[in-house]
């Protein structure tokens, strides 16, 4: 299927989720991630204020927090896309492009290598690690930088994680980790583990 036919599906989907449903989802596949040893010994992570029912990241958040981990969240400047460090979530409150809660205020912008986990929102996925964004390009650009090592997880309902392969390019940045309230799928990104995707139950 086309890119642009799939997102139409997979956003109308995503839309139609009702709270409860959105609410259970998200609180297992935030489960499944902070189960994580990848997460466990991130001192520092990016991670994404939600918009039209995309799994939620406020109780990774406040579990960072009370870790004592740095947490970033992105702000968006004309074509490019920083992260800047909140330390409560009062401090989400300016609504940026496309009506996201962006960080208030002009604090110090922080770039994709400087964090050890990024949490990263889509379209869709598949088990390679392939990801449909909003085609805006914003991700793509800002994981593309040279220093980036930290584990890039995916983080999506379980619909949106597909069967057989996205459409993709060989400069395409692949995800790590692929994270649903039921699955996690370790995809080997562009970096690491070559051999393939391992996937095992979570969400329990």
């Amino acid at each position: 299927m086309p890119k642009r036919s799939l997102r139409q599906q997979m956003l109308a989907l995503r839309r139609a989720l009702r709270r409860d449903d959105w609410l259970n989802a998200s609180g297992l596949a935030q489960r499944n991630l902070i189960s994580l040893e990848e997460y466990s010994q991130a001192k520092c992570i990016a991670l994404y204020s939600p918009i039209h029912n995309e799994v939620d990241t406020s109780l990774i958040f406040q579990a960072a927090r009370a870790a004592g981990k740095r947490t970033l969240y992105p702000v968006v400047c004309g074509r490019e896309m920083v992260l800047r460090q909140i330390d409560h979530p009062d401090q989400l409150s300016q609504e940026g492009a496309f009506g996201i809660l962006e960080p208030c205020g002009n604090g110090r912008a922080h770039q994709a290598h400087e964090a050890d986990l990024i949490v990263v929102p889509g379209v869709a996925f598949d088990a390679t690690g392939h990801r449909i964004g909003y085609g805006k390009g914003f991700y793509d650009r800002f994981l593309r930088h040279p220093d980036q090592r930290g584990t890039l997880v995916g983080l999506c309902h379980d619909f949106q994680l597909i069967d057989g392969n996205l459409p993709a390019d060989q400069h395409d940045i692949r995800m790590d980790i692929v994270i649903t309230g039921q699955r996690i799928i370790r995809c080997g990104g562009n970096r690491r583990h070559p051999t393939g995707p391992d996937s095992h139950r979570g969400g329990s």
